[in-house]
């Protein structure tokens, strides 16, 4: 009986002390199972844990430091990813500038022009490109300007005045007009910046100049 009693005894002392060790504080979350599942060792690029005794009792670190502490000390803003270099600029895979032309504001034509001017595509009038830009152009172009780009497309015939991408002055129009217009819109059409990255917003003028060519033909 006594042993019964001991037995129960000593079940209850360890859930008492499970359960006061599971109960949170302030900062203190309380006992954790698996800490592993909840601490990253690697470093985390976003934040650090600079306290060197974190995960201690867990560690099996060399340095003597907890298993948690992951800072590097060279971040000012308590991150652990490095800073770019100052002036950097990104650049895509084919080492490319970053497209930063704005909008025009109301009535000016300025950024237009200048895009018109000296904006030229970085890819080439290539098959492939080509095939690309098409699959890209009856995604987002066909509704409105039509199969052959002439805006007669199932939107152009509900709504009038989609331009004509075949003829008249669009047809006249420079691969920088094109780009310009497909980022920030202009008339009854929308800015596609947000829906089409630059690279496939090229292949659409690629595709967009051989339906002009129909056009001059």
């Amino acid at each position: 009986m006594l042993k019964k009693i001991s037995i129960y005894g000593f079940s209850a002392l360890a859930l008492g002390v499970g359960l006061v060790g599971c109960s949170a504080n302030d900062d203190y979350p309380g006992m954790e199972y698996a800490p592993q599942m909840y601490h990253s060792v690697p470093y985390e690029p976003l934040s650090q844990i600079t306290d060197e005794s974190a995960g201690s009792w867990l560690s099996s670190r060399t340095d003597e430091k907890g298993e948690f502490y992951n800072s590097n000390g060279l971040n000012p803003y308590e991150m652990n990813m490095r800073l770019p270099a100052e002036g950097t600029v990104a650049r895509n895979a084919a080492a490319e500038l970053p497209f930063r032309m704005p909008k025009d504001s109301a009535g000016s034509t300025y950024y237009l022009d200048q895009a018109s001017a000296t904006l030229r595509s970085p890819l080439p009038a290539s098959e492939a490109v080509l095939s690309q830009g098409k699959v890209l152009y009856t995604s987002y172009c066909y509704p409105c300007h039509g199969e052959s780009g002439a805006g007669d497309g199932p939107v152009g015939q509900v709504y009038k005045g989609v331009a004509n991408l075949s003829g008249g002055q669009v047809a006249q129009a420079t691969e920088g007009h094109l780009f310009y217009v497909i980022t920030h819109g202009k008339g009854r059409m929308w800015p596609h910046d947000k829906q089409i990255s630059i690279e496939d917003r090229w292949k659409i003028v690629r595709y967009v100049q051989t339906l002009q060519n129909q056009g001059n033909n």
